[in-house]
């Protein structure tokens, strides 16, 4: 089951790319800017936001789910599989068990340094790049760590994106976010 991510998790900031011209297509793939994940990793994040709150820390969330119809039109724009996925296989998003985001500075509201800006498709925002000052390094670790800690796993390419525990067990799903408004069952907090 889909929950709607700002219901569940009230006060959640998000920047939801994909429903602005503000991406790496340039076109809104989205009608609206909502973010919807399978309810264990609304859990999850209830916990990470927990631990992260009395730190004056949050998180924001860039995408989530994903309908398989929008993967195959981010695949017609950039087809690297080490930054979209391949129609073939479809999307972690595609499933419900995905997330791209970042942490913020709950005092400012504004996003902690990290390597390169959202859908960065560079070297610089691959795991393994380190010519970057410490805080930025500091930063991106914090995020990981804690990611990990509630069952995600992180993409090597992509310091912004993760996956929860069993994405691989998930159908591929292609709900509209208007259809997942008929579907969605009221969850207890």
């Amino acid at each position: 089951m889909l929950v709607d991510l700002q219901k569940y998790l009230p006060g959640l900031s998000v920047d939801v790319r994909y429903a602005t011209k503000n991406n790496f297509t340039g076109k809104k793939l989205y009608k609206q800017a909502r973010v919807f994940a399978l309810y264990p990793v609304a859990r999850a994040l209830r916990e990470i936001r927990a631990e992260l709150l009395p730190q004056h820390l949050d998180i924001k969330i860039y995408d989530a789910y994903r309908p398989y119809t929008i993967s195959l039109q981010l695949w017609d724009v950039y087809q690297d599989d080490r930054y979209v996925a391949t129609p073939q296989k479809g999307s972690r998003h595609n499933r419900g068990c995905a997330l791209d985001m970042t942490l913020i500075d709950t005092r400012t509201g504004k996003e902690l340094d990290m390597p390169t800006p959202f859908d960065s498709f560079s070297n610089k925002a691959h795991d393994n790049y380190n010519k970057l000052p410490a805080k930025v390094l500091k930063n991106r670790a914090m995020l990981r760590t804690i990611m990990e800690k509630h069952g995600f796993t992180h993409l090597n390419s992509e310091w912004w994106h993760f996956d929860f525990l069993h994405w691989g067990t998930r159908p591929i799903l292609d709900i509209s976010f208007e259809q997942l408004d008929s579907l969605e069952v009221p969850i207890k907090k």
